[in-house]
Order: structure tokens, then C-alpha cells, then sequence
């Protein structure tokens, strides 16, 4: 349980459900319902299968190319401190509405948004302790947040404003850089050791 936990807020952290769906509503106000439906169910199941498959055959991959766990988790470290200085230090979230139908599920919804380096980096950091089927309730559990943050995205967006979703970003972010300090902390440890 302590593991589910602790990876659930993590993934919380780094995907934002709330603020992506603020984006995603940006991309998609003003669609047919079936369209975001679509888009929605499609980015979602994307990002979880591109998580679920880094988080087990990530490490084995790094093995393969001669990269330790703890290299990972140092390069993975100032990874999510960048990500997170972009999320306190950004004037703002651009907005656009997407005037034609295309397929946005790929491109910008799965990578960056939802499944970008940042949480690849953290899902092979996270299944390289163990504790595989705890983590993958997690992902599952997040996505399913997600999925429905999405389809309310109109609601939330109309709730907590561009004041609410500002404040919301650059808090989460202040909790991901700190998780990114412990990251390079834990690996120049194994490196040194």
C-alpha cells in the first residue's frame, strides 16, 4: 500500500490531471461531445500503455545499453528539477483551440503532456525498487483520474480558473522538485557507494 501511495502521488504530481485537463479543454472547447469523447479514451490509453512499458522493460533496456539505475536516477533527477522549475517559473499556460477535428490524442495529449520524459524517467526509477503490481495499480489509477479529469475538463476549467489552475501548477511543482532532489540524492548515493 505504501508503495501504491507514494507512486500515485508521484504520478499525480508530474501528470497533473487537473491541469492537463485545463489544456485539454483548450484543445478541444467547443468540439462535438464524440470528438472529445474520442480524444479523451485515445490519449489516455496511449499514455498507459507507453507507461506500463517503460515501467517494465525500461530498466532491462538500460541494462542492455550499459546505463545504471543510479546514472538514471541522477540524469532522471535533473530531469524533473527542470520540469518542475518550468512549472513554478511559467508565465502561464498557453491555450489554443483546435479548429479543425485532427487527432490530438498522440501529439501534444500522450507526449508531452501525459506521458513525456518526465514520467517515463520516474516510472523506470519507480519499478527499478520493485514492487511491480503496486505500481501498476497506480498507473492504472492515475489514468483513470485522468480520463475523467478529461471528460469534466469543461467543469474543471469553468472551477478553478486560470488564477486556480496557476497557483495549482506552481505548487505542484515546488512537490516535484523537491521528489526530484530526493532522486539525485538516492543515486550520487549508489554511485558513491
Amino acid at each position: 500500500m505504501e508503495i501504491y501511495l507514494h507512486a500515485l502521488t508521484s504520478y499525480f504530481v508530474i501528470i497533473d490531471p487537473i491541469g492537463t485537463a485545463v489544456i485539454f479543454h483548450g484543445l478541444t472547447g467547443g468540439a462535438e461531445r464524440a470528438y472529445v469523447r474520442r480524444m479523451a479514451l485515445r490519449s489516455v490509453l496511449i499514455s498507459t500503455a507507453i507507461v506500463l512499458l517503460f515501467g517494465f522493460f525500461g530498466e532491462s533496456l538500460l541494462t542492455s545499453l550499459g546505463i545504471s539505475i543510479a546514472s538514471l536516477r541522477v540524469a532522471g533527477g535533473f530531469l524533473l528539477f527542470y520540469t518542475a522549475f518550468n512549472m513554478i517559473t511559467r508565465q502561464g499556460r498557453k491555450e489554443r483551440r483546435s479548429q479543425l477535428q485532427t487527432d490530438i490524442s498522440v501529439y501534444p495529449l500522450s507526449i508531452p503532456l501525459i506521458a513525456g520524459p518526465g514520467c517515463l524517467t520516474l516510472t523506470i526509477l519507480l519499478f527499478s525498487k520493485g514492487g511491480t503490481l503496486a505500481l501498476a495499480a497506480a498507473v492504472l489509477t492515475i489514468y483513470l483520474l485522468t480520463l475523467a479529469a478529461f471528460l469534466g475538463s469543461g467543469k474543471i476549467h469553468r472551477l478553478i480558473g486560470e488564477t486556480g489552475d496557476d497557483i495549482l501548477r506552481r505548487l505542484l511543482g515546488v512537490v516535484l522538485a523537491a521528489l526530484a532532489v530526493q532522486f539525485i540524492a538516492d543515486g550520487i548515493r549508489q554511485l558513491a557507494g
